[in-house]
């Protein structure tokens, strides 16, 4: 996997510590820490206490999801390889202070844990259903920071991401900027009465985390014939568990499927993951006959 940015510019390379340097910084909570190894070798094998997991193949996604401070990140995987790439990416999105664990963690003599936790970049949901997906142009709707329009775009969708608020747009603009990603970025009001995300323009549609019921229609007016409608968000039983008790933000059970009627609901589930209450759809439209 290539680092994101313009051919033949020179890549920037993360300051190289050891482990004892490392476990200072970590004992005194002056950096971030970025573990890029698989899932299982991140339980197996175990891991530094508090690493955000984001394996390197969706490294991508990760300056919209590392937090950006005056604290450095650490960036580590096994043997010390792995993160070396995953840090250039950093460097390039703007991270000014970024490290690489020499050697790795198999370096590491300090405490280890073993507890599972989800990636912290792209939703499941997109990466289980990429076999789906043969490529092309995308629309992510209610973008945020851009986890998965940076995903999407590094891996050659042409992609689109709209969201509400202009300072997440324009700092997204200036990561994409950075990296060399040509993206369509749009400060768009979601809820407005006139939307209109266009006709038959995309192969995928994507939309994690947000509900507004009157924009399904638009959803499914914006995918080509073929195209695919990714769908993810928060039930009523998720009110339960501390996190939006309106309404007007959760599912009602099976809920779901009935706002993408007109579509051809390919894959679905409704429960618990990774211990959230999610309901997600993969819904493709109907090919003109």
């Amino acid at each position: 996997m290539s680092v994101p940015g313009e051919p033949g510019l020179t890549t920037p390379r993360p300051r190289q510590v050891n482990a004892a340097e490392a476990e200072r910084l970590i004992s005194e909570g002056e950096v971030h820490l970025l573990d890029v190894r698989t899932p299982q070798e991140f339980t197996s094998l175990g891991h530094i206490p508090q690493a955000l997991l984001l394996p390197v193949d969706l490294v991508a996604s990760a300056p919209a999801v590392v937090p950006r401070d005056d604290k450095p990140v650490l960036v580590y995987c096994e043997h010390g390889i792995r993160s070396q790439h995953a840090a250039q990416v950093l460097l390039r999105a703007g991270y000014e202070r970024v490290l690489n664990l020499s050697g790795g963690i198999s370096t590491w003599r300090g405490e280890r844990a073993y507890d599972w936790q989800p990636t912290a970049g792209p939703s499941r949901w997109l990466i289980e259903n990429a076999d789906l997906l043969p490529g092309g142009r995308a629309l992510d709707v209610a973008c945020g920071r851009g986890r998965h329009v940076l995903l999407l775009a590094a891996a050659g969708w042409q992609v689109r991401g709209v969201d509400r608020d202009a300072k997440t747009i324009g700092d997204l603009r200036e990561i994409t900027k950075r990296l060399a990603l040509e993206v369509d970025l749009a400060v768009v009001d979601l809820e407005a009465s006139s939307l209109d995300l266009g006709d038959a323009l995309y192969d995928l549609v994507l939309v994690a985390r947000y509900l507004y019921r009157p924009l399904f229609p638009a959803l499914c007016r914006a995918l080509k014939p073929g195209g695919v409608l990714l769908y993810e968000t928060f039930t009523t039983a998720q009110a339960e568990r501390g996190h939006s008790t309106n309404p007007e933000y959760l599912l009602k059970p099976g809920e779901l499927q009935q706002l993408v009627a007109s579509l051809e609901v390919l894959r679905a589930y409704e429960g618990e993951r990774d211990g959230q209450m999610l309901a997600a759809v993969a819904a493709r439209k109907p090919s003109k006959s």
